[in-house]
């Protein structure tokens, strides 16, 4: 497993700040690479607050009795002592950013950047996200002067690119939902064909770009991510319940060329189609 973290106190400490608007606790970010699976269970929760973003992947989550799988561009917030329980699989090449903060502003701010009345928030994939985690971990770790006003000017930065995100993405989705629906069920029936995204863009008077960059809001990756993920999807299947070669489930999901799709499986799952036939 790949891990980068940082701490306030050089070690996993639950912090219940009352006596500042912001503190940061802890940031971090967990890859699983060779692990098989990761699960952390608090039944108590933290004193603290945790977001997680899921950037890649994907990870699950036990919410009261039921589960959520969340995909990457989700982002989910646990309150100070919510019960936790969420595990990751390495088959899912799950990447998460992850951070604990507390203070006594922190219940007015998240009901104002979306979390009012909801735990999951879908954020997409932001290089700005990202940046900005990475930021807090350093400052973290390197301590030097001024980073604890530092971690507190990043935080709030985060969640002000998190409450204009959200409100871009419900302007754009109730303008494009239609659009967008409409697109997933073409990919799901038209897989095996050879798609044109800039085609199909054109075909919704969209440009190209905004056409992809709906399609990531609204979906969490860009398209022909999504069309590989259903041709690969149904590739498993196939292995998995049928006798047909891998040359012709190669054409069978929509790939010419075995060579190009043994490619492509191998890039998607981290084994080729007859190691994952053989498992």
């Amino acid at each position: 497993m790949y891990s980068n973290t940082g701490y306030l106190n050089d070690e996993d400490i639950e912090l219940e700040d009352k006596n500042h608007p912001l503190t940061v606790c802890s940031c971090g970010i967990y890859r699983l690479i060779h692990q098989a699976a990761m699960t952390t269970i608090r039944p108590k929760g933290r004193t603290d607050y945790q977001l997680l973003y899921i950037t890649a992947g994907k990870a699950f989550f036990l919410l009261g009795e039921n589960e959520k799988e969340l995909s990457a561009g989700h982002m989910i917030l646990y309150r100070p002592g919510e019960s936790q329980h969420y595990y990751y699989y390495v088959e899912d090449k799950p990447e998460v950013y992850w951070i604990h903060f507390s203070g006594c502003d922190v219940s007015d701010i998240l009901d104002k950047i979306g979390f009012f009345n909801t735990q999951i928030l879908f954020c997409g994939i932001s290089f700005q996200y990202l940046e900005l985690f990475r930021q807090m971990i350093l400052e973290l770790q390197l301590k030097r002067p001024c980073f604890e006003e530092l971690l507190c000017h990043y935080l709030h930065q985060l969640f002000t690119e998190i409450h204009r995100g959200q409100l871009e993405i419900s302007t754009e989705s109730c303008r494009y939902q239609k659009e967008m629906e409409a697109t997933v069920h073409y990919f799901n029936e038209f897989f095996t064909k050879d798609i044109s995204i800039e085609g199909y863009a054109k075909s919704l008077h969209m440009s190209v770009s905004w056409f992809i960059r709906s399609f990531r809001q609204y979906m969490g990756m860009p398209p022909m991510q999504y069309i590989t993920s259903i041709r690969i999807n149904k590739a498993k299947e196939l292995l998995k319940n049928t006798d047909y070669s891998i040359q012709e489930i190669s054409g069978l999901v929509g790939y010419e060329n075995p060579l190009y799709f043994s490619r492509m499986f191998r890039k998607q799952t981290g084994i080729s189609p007859s190691a994952y036939r053989k498992e």
